[in-house]
């Protein structure tokens, strides 16, 4: 097997590839931010694409793992999902050819979701006795960040009928072989033991006055900062993002220039990885959305805005200026292909627009993946989500290039203990 360039393959990655291979039953792939879930997902996808669909919850997750989301892939609606939205598909002839599933950012997928493939599977499989209709599931995601929205009274429904919001408390995934988990070890983004200790604290929510105390060092605040700092502020809401980005480009004495994205086909408005109208100014700080062909940057690099024109936009990277070109995100769809007796991916819509986004301040939800060097965190009035004190802190490469807007307190590591469940479920794979 070929894996990407620059990639050493460790035994844990190998040891999944294998299971892909010749074990049986669902295999779980987990562990800490910058692990390289993301690499090997694509890896493996990559070796089992003839007779493999990638689905994940969201559009712009679909997007950037290259296949479609699961509610366009199956025909759900976008809300509860109950036994009368369990039907004949018009993917059905996909889903009979179909050896394997994998899914991308499975912790935000809720169990009455879960549920619904399992259901629709064994529905337009034709073999309603077997789990998922005899389709192997590779997941992919970490519990300990982004948890399944649940609002209401859907929770209670959730409890009663599912036993939680979880995936893995759905009940078919204990039918058959199961689910084996791989935990992966082995972090590529942060090298500061210090650091990956007290990040593995705040994961787990068990964060004690010490841990505390070697993050909260590191507050300052912001007036503290210069302007040339190239720290990104991360905040829990869009509207203090928003504020923060607005109120640095208004402070530039520089011309306005918008530039609109084309989007061709059927893309949705929630798969826009970056803004449709793009506002910049001379001077902007900009955060890098692709990895550029020629190694300059990569996904998560801060530039400036050096010069723009109406069609052209440069950067300006350590001291040196690159002009920018549009690139295009593209949505997909899976069909059946008749005549080549194989599963292949429709584009069924394109976004091109230029690869960046303004980046004084992030939302910590769309830092999600992304490794930066320098950031800043202002949880403001605190976090409202299980794992966002996480997925902020476990952003930045070391403590050093860490700062915090005020104090962390115990109350700003939220943690639902039973996100932790799958731990007990699911066995771990032999290694």
């Amino acid at each position: 097997m070929t894996w990407p360039e620059g990639v050493t393959p460790p035994a844990e990655f190998i040891r999944a590839v294998d299971f892909a291979r010749n074990d049986e039953g669902h295999l779980f792939v987990t562990g800490r931010a910058g692990t390289g879930k993301s690499t090997l997902l694509r890896a493996l996808r990559d070796h089992i694409e003839d007779e493999s669909v990638v689905l994940a919850p969201t559009g712009l997750a679909a997007v950037n793992v290259g296949g479609q989301t699961i509610h366009s892939f199956f025909g759900f609606p976008p809300r509860l999902i109950g036994p009368d939205d369990i039907r004949r598909s018009r993917n059905g002839r996909v889903m009979r050819k179909l050896k394997v599933i994998i899914i991308d950012e499975v912790s935000m997928v809720r169990s009455d979701l879960m549920w619904a493939i399992d259901q629709s599977l064994r529905v337009n499989r034709g073999r309603p006795r077997e789990a998922f209709g005899g389709v192997r599931l590779i997941l992919f995601g970490d519990l300990h960040q982004l948890p399944p929205v649940v609002q209401g009274d859907v929770a209670e429904h959730l409890e009663s009928e599912h036993g939680g919001p979880f995936f893995f408390q759905v009940s078919s995934l204990n039918e058959g072989a199961g689910v084996s988990l791989l935990e992966l070890e082995q972090v590529f983004r942060q090298s500061d033991e210090t650091f990956v200790h007290v990040l593995n604290r705040v994961r787990d929510g068990d964060v004690t006055e010490e841990d505390l105390e070697a993050l909260n060092e590191r507050t300052h605040p912001i007036r503290t900062l210069s302007e040339g700092d190239p720290y990104v502020i991360l905040t829990p809401t869009n509207a203090a993002a928003q504020r923060i980005n607005m109120a640095f480009l208004d402070a530039l004495h520089t011309a306005e220039h918008t530039y609109e994205a084309g989007i061709t086909g059927e893309y949705s408005d929630s798969a826009h990885p970056t803004d449709a109208s793009l506002l910049l100014k001379e001077g902007a700080k900009v955060i890098l959305l692709r990895n550029d062909p020629d190694k300059r940057w990569v996904n998560g690099t801060i530039a400036r805005i050096a010069r723009l024109e109406d069609k052209r936009v440069w950067i300006e990277l350590d001291g040196k200026t690159h002009e920018i070109e549009q690139v295009s995100w593209e949505a997909r769809r899976y069909a059946y292909d008749q005549t080549a007796e194989k599963i292949v991916e429709n584009v069924t819509g394109t976004f091109r627009q230029f690869p960046l986004r303004l980046a004084w301040a992030l939302t910590i939800h769309k830092s999600q993946g992304l490794t930066l060097e320098k950031v800043y965190i202002d949880l403001g009035r605190g976090t409202f989500a299980h794992g966002q004190a996480y997925v902020a802190l476990s952003r930045c490469r070391s403590l050093g290039g860490l700062a915090l807007a005020r104090p962390l307190r115990p109350a700003d590591i939220l943690f639902d203990r039973t996100a932790m469940g799958y731990r007990e479920k699911f066995p771990r794979l032999p290694t």
